[in-house]
């Protein structure tokens, strides 16, 4: 090959690539509310189907659902395992274990058989923790972070030791103010506790989401999404059929948040199944009102 047909052809090469890389379009990175960013919640105690392991799996392999999140009842203990597995051959993500605690959980079987469940199984998830029966009526602001922080700290150690995280989980009382959560938060300052806010537990505080947001945001684990009508109080409803979630759910696109959103269906429907349909159909009515079309493509 002569000199000048060798340079020519390194010149033809190169142009090639240059016009191939401009003109080869990149695929758009789908955002936080993408089909395959949802968490099914609450759809193992509010069934009226009953359905057992794999059959829930199965159910969410058929809406395209890849996380969930699981609640449960004393009946459903010693089915833990029996879940485990059938996510595992499901391909599902257990992306949190639900766990209600008092103020000494060093006393409570319950959650010694969750940690070891989840040990046996090599699985690292969220506990989703919420504190009832303290009673604080009496108490200075302080002590009352000082008497919670007591009991998230020691649950918090014991999921560290398995490399699970705990999210403090909002359901109404003083536990639940975003304000108190984070201060829990800072007096503990232990890599592995973060947050979890739900919309459907927000009914009083839904006004004033754009002050603490951006505050729970660097401890945001989950964020669970509902429909809200109305403000202070907000009625509770599926995805899309309030007012209030759309200007929320806006919001949270335009943030830096990018962890997993769940879909709850405790009072959507008594099929888990037709709940979650109605509130994934809602999502996509949000993002279709408020311009996500990157992520309104993957309900498509």
């Amino acid at each position: 090959m002569k000199r000048y047909q060798y340079y020519t052809l390194i010149i033809v090469c190169a142009l090639t690539i240059a016009t191939v890389a401009f003109t080869t379009k990149v695929p758009s990175k789908k955002g936080v509310f993408a089909k395959s960013n949802l968490v099914a919640w609450c759809i193992v105690p509010y069934d009226v189907k009953n359905r057992n392991a794999q059959e829930r799996a199965q159910m969410l392999n058929q809406l395209g659902i890849t996380k969930m999140a699981y609640d449960w009842r004393e009946k459903h203990i010693p089915y833990f395992a029996d879940e485990l597995k059938a996510l595992k051959k499901h391909h599902i993500k257990l992306q949190a274990f639900w766990y209600m605690s008092g103020p000494n959980p060093q006393r409570d079987t319950n959650l010694k058989i969750i940690l070891d469940v989840l040990k046996r199984n090599k699985v690292k998830t969220q506990i989703w923790l919420m504190m009832v029966g303290v009673d604080m009526e009496k108490m200075t602001q302080q002590q009352k972070v000082d008497t919670l922080s007591k009991p998230v700290k020691y649950i918090a150690e014991q999921a560290a030791k398995i490399g699970c995280q705990v999210g403090l989980y909002n359901h109404g009382g003083w536990y639940g103010e975003p304000e108190n959560q984070l201060a829990i938060i800072n007096e503990l300052k232990m890599p592995n506790v973060g947050m979890v806010y739900n919309f459907h537990h927000a009914e009083e505080q839904a006004s004033r989401f754009s002050k603490f947001y951006p505050k729970i945001l660097p401890h945001l684990l989950t964020l669970n999404i509902s429909g809200l009508k109305g403000v202070d109080p907000a009625k509770v409803v599926p995805v899309g059929e309030g007012d209030t979630e759309y200007q929320l759910m806006k919001m949270v696109l335009k943030s830096k948040y990018k962890g997993p959103v769940g879909i709850i269906n405790e009072d959507t429907h008594p099929d888990a199944e037709t709940g979650l349909k109605i509130n994934m159909d809602g999502v996509a009515k949000v993002l279709k009102s408020i311009g996500d079309e990157t992520d309104l493509k993957t309900y498509q």
